[in-house]
C-alpha cells in the first residue's frame, strides 16, 4: 500500500443509499477512489475488480450476511476491513473481528468518527514501532522493533519476514490479517518482553484506542488460534496474568 492517500482505493458495501453516500463522500474527501456496492455479492465483485486498500462493510445486507462477506474478502484480499453495524450487541462486534475485520463502528456515527478510525488504521506500524508510540516506554518499544536491514524474525518453528509480510509456521505459510501480523511482529521482535494490553493498543492501533483493551484480547485470541495455541500450555503466546502477553520460550 502506498503512503500517498491519493492512491488509496476503497469499496463501500452498504445497502442503505443515504449511508452509502455519506461514507463515499467522507472517504472521497480524504483522497480515496471509492467504488460503491449495495449487496454482498456486488461488494465481493468490486473487491476483486478494484483491489482496495479499505473496505467498509455493513453487517445487515439484503443477500449475504456481512460476516460471510468478510470471510470471503479475507480469502482474497488483505485490505483493511471496517465493519458497520446497527446492532449494538457485543456478539456481532466480536464476530466481525474474529472473521478478519480490523475494526468496527456502530450506527449512528459522524463523518469525523469515520475519518479518525480510518486514519488510525492506516497509521499502524508495519516494520517498526516508533519510540513515541508508547509514552514512558521509549527504550522498550525501540528495542522491540526489528533491527535495521534485518527483516526476518524467528521463534522456534515460527518465521516472520517483516518486509514481505510473510509468516511461516513449521514451513507452511500462515494467513494473517494486517492487525494479527502487526501484533505478531511486536511479540516476536521482543520475545523476552511482556507487553501490557495498553502498550499493544498504542503501538498497533494508536493513541485513540488506549482505553479499548478488549480489541487486543480479541485479536490476540484470533492470532493464537491460527498459531495452534490452545489450552494452558501454549506453544507461542503466553498470558501473563494481570499484565498482558509475551512469547513462550522456544523448546530447547
Amino acid at each position: 500500500m502506498g503512503t500517498d492517500s491519493a492512491e488509496r482505493r476503497a469499496v463501500v458495501v452498504e445497502d442503505d443509499a443515504d449511508m452509502r453516500s455519506l461514507l463515499a463522500r467522507t472517504l472521497q474527501r480524504h483522497g480515496f477512489d471509492v467504488a460503491l456496492a449495495g449487496t454482498g455479492a456486488e461488494g465481493l465483485r468490486m473487491v476483486g475488480e478494484h483491489r482496495p486498500d479499505l473496505v467498509t462493510l455493513d453487517l445487515n445486507l439484503p443477500d449475504l450476511d456481512g460476516t460471510e462477506v468478510c470471510r470471503r474478502i479475507r480469502a482474497v484480499s488483505d485490505a483493511y476491513v471496517m465493519m458497520i453495524t446497527g446492532r449494538a450487541d457485543e456478539i456481532d462486534e466480536l464476530m466481525g473481528l474474529q472473521i478478519g475485520a480490523d475494526d468496527y463502528i456502530s450506527k449512528p456515527f459522524s463523518p469525523r468518527t469515520v475519518q479518525a478510525r480510518v486514519e488510525a488504521m492506516f497509521r499502524r506500524p508495519r516494520t517498526a514501532v516508533p519510540a513515541s508510540a508508547v509514552p514512558s516506554q521509549e527504550a522498550t518499544v525501540a528495542a522491540a522493533a526489528p533491527a535495521p536491514g534485518g527483516s526476518r524474525l524467528a521463534h522456534g518453528a515460527l518465521e516472520v519476514d517483516v518486509d514481505a509480510r510473510l509468516v511461516l509456521l513449521d514451513g507452511e505459510e500462515l494467513a494473517l490479517t494486517r492487525t494479527e501480523f502487526d501484533l505478531l511482529v511486536l511479540l516476536v521482535g521482543a520475545p523476552r518482553r511482556v507487553w501490557t494490553r495498553e502498550m499493544l493498543l498504542r503501538s498497533v492501533w494508536g493513541d485513540e484506542w488506549a482505553s479499548d483493551e478488549h480489541l487486543v484480547e480479541v485479536h490476540v485470541g484470533n492470532l493464537r488460534r491460527k498459531l495452534g495455541d490452545r489450552g494452558k500450555a501454549p506453544r507461542f503466546i503466553r498470558t501473563v496474568r494481570g499484565v498482558g502477553y509475551g512469547m513462550v520460550a522456544p523448546a530447547g
